[in-house]
């Protein structure tokens, strides 16, 4: 089993833990830890892989950004008031 957790100045793995809460929105701030981890800074784009029911983060990669983008103009034939309202309370 691997090292799990944040190597320090020295190589000395530690476990570290962050949270975050959710505004009305459903928006939160990355904490800075892993925002550090990640070299995220303001602009950045996350990615969010979702695997049953386990979600990990991470910086966006550009291969990301193109599907999104790719999926953009197929996915417009759902952006209406109407499926807006069906669908907010999700």
């Amino acid at each position: 089993m691997g090292n799990t957790g944040i190597a320090d100045r020295y190589g000395v793995f530690t476990m570290e833990n962050a949270t975050s809460k959710l505004t009305k929105k459903y928006q939160a701030t990355i904490p800075d830890p892993v925002r550090r981890v990640l070299g995220l800074k303001a602009g950045d784009v996350i990615a969010f892989d979702i695997e049953e029911d386990l979600v990990r983060l991470r910086k966006a990669r550009p291969v990301d950004l193109a599907f999104a983008r790719s999926l953009e103009g197929a996915l417009s034939e759902w952006a209406s008031a109407a499926d807006e309202d069906a669908y907010r309370g999700l």
